[in-house]
């Protein structure tokens, strides 16, 4: 049963799937046994989805359910094809991630991050990067569940006069249940979930394509499959795309190793967003009239969707997000600037790979996208831009060891205000100054580093 996912939370459905014609459904299409889905399967599939359902409310990993989640994720991976890594792409992917490792020493302070490498399918991705997924979204979509459980069992009467009676009546006798919502609700937020992660994972080239590291600490890894989605189109060589996505992997993993704060500083940025996250009862009086308890599909859509959860707005809330988008664009911004000081002499078309990527970024990739997703987070193309503009000036003023030296605490890094108008700041810190000599082994306090707390002004 492990192997299929439970009723409800499948992938999107197929030309034909809803084809009244087909054997097993009522009038309409419908199927007549409502959520159990004993159509022409019978007592057998009656049971099954007995035994699913079943499964969906022992489920007791925490609020989220990720074993659904995960689930799913396999199932829409495989329902768009996941060829296997042949031996040869293994061996070009291990040669490529070397080599530009070794280049990486020329222009940057911090050593090798990579301990291991690896040459992905989308299925091997998923297993490798789902333990940091879980973790990513735990904060946001735990407050989804709490604020579902709480919607379902809100007083009928502030529903308003254009929820139909026995709507009322039904969520009217919905306390004692809270438990068992609760379950329900963390199986429809843990099957959307999974749905994002799968459909993410046709796109993904590197363990760190969203500017985070999702994999192992220390594997460095790309999907042979996703580089070639990357080059088609381009009029470029595979071996120069495989090389510079390689440059783009081996410089994330030495940011994040020798920046210990950095992981952390992101993901409470997202924990403090997920805390302002609450139910829009007027969205929700709206939805309901729409609602047919006789069909999952459209209650899973309307509870579940964006439209009835909000951010409040708050000013801790703007702050977090300020924090985050100015982090990322960070990190991204000195990974261009590096690779591209690696790649300028040694691939030929590295600008051309560098304006891919940031077409990319501008249509909303995969980072942009799964950010916008969990968090509401629109990360701004010109911030990136400015991003890298401000490291490659900071090089050329201070050097690679004062530019590098800028990590070694969240409080001398830039800010969103810096990224107005980056000229400005790499003059004020051309001069050099201690910055340039610190040495990042020598603090103590950058484990528990917050980041900075002025990035939203």
């Amino acid at each position: 049963m492990a192997d299929r996912p439970p009723f409800g939370f499948g992938p999107p459905g197929r030309p034909g799937d809803d084809d009244p014609k087909r054997g097993g459904q009522g009038p309409g299409g419908e199927d007549p046994f409502g959520i159990f889905g004993a159509g022409a399967g019978g007592p057998n599939q009656f049971a099954d989805a007995l035994r699913q359902f079943a499964d969906l409310l022992s489920y007791s990993g925490g609020p989220v359910n990720w074993d659904l989640a995960k689930n799913l994720a396999r199932h829409t991976i495989a329902a768009k094809g996941d060829p296997s890594v042949l031996a040869n792409e293994r061996a070009a992917v291990t040669e490529a991630v070397r080599l530009a490792d070794l280049w990486l020493d020329d222009v940057t302070t911090f050593p090798s991050g990579v301990h291991r490498i690896e040459a992905w399918s989308r299925s091997e991705w998923l297993e490798a990067t789902f333990p940091v997924w879980s973790k990513l979204c735990e904060p946001i979509a735990a407050r989804g569940v709490d604020a579902m459980s709480s919607m379902l069992t809100v007083d009928p009467v502030q529903l308003g006069d254009t929820v139909p009676e026995e709507m009322k009546s039904m969520l009217g006798g919905l306390a004692g249940l809270a438990p068992m919502l609760k379950q329900l609700g963390g199986a429809m937020i843990g099957g959307q979930t999974g749905s994002a992660v799968g459909e993410l994972a046709s796109e993904m080239v590197s363990s760190t394509d969203i500017g985070v590291p999702l994999g192992p600490e220390g594997t460095a890894a790309l999907l042979p499959s996703g580089v070639s989605a990357f080059g088609a189109g381009l009029s470029v060589d595979i071996g120069e795309v495989r090389l510079f996505l390689a440059l783009r992997e081996a410089a994330h993993h030495r940011l994040f190793a020798h920046v210990p704060w950095l992981r952390q500083h992101l993901l409470g940025a997202i924990e403090a967003y997920a805390a302002g996250i609450t139910v829009d009862m007027n969205k929700l009086r709206d939805a309901m009239p729409d609602i047919d308890v006789n069909n999952p599909d459209a209650l899973r859509e309307a509870l579940a969707g964006e439209k009835l959860f909000k951010p409040e707005d708050t000013p801790e809330q703007k702050a977090a997000l300020a924090r985050l988008e100015t982090a990322l664009a960070l990190v991204e911004g000195w990974v261009a600037a590096v690779v591209s000081a690696a790649a300028g002499s040694r691939i030929t078309h590295d600008a051309a790979l560098a304006e891919a990527i940031r077409r990319r970024r501008g249509s909303g990739g995969p980072a942009e996208r799964t950010f916008a997703t969990l968090v509401g987070l629109e990360l701004r193309p010109r911030m990136l831009r400015e991003a890298a503009a401000l490291w490659a000036g900071l090089g050329s003023a201070r050097g690679t060891d004062g530019r590098d030296a800028l990590w070694a605490h969240p409080d001398l890094l830039p800010t969103a205000s810096d990224l107005e108008d980056p000229d400005a700041f790499v003059a004020s810190q051309a001069g050099g100054g201690d910055v340039a000599d610190l040495d990042i082994s020598d603090l103590s306090d950058l484990e528990d580093g917050d980041g900075p707390q002025d990035n939203g002004e």
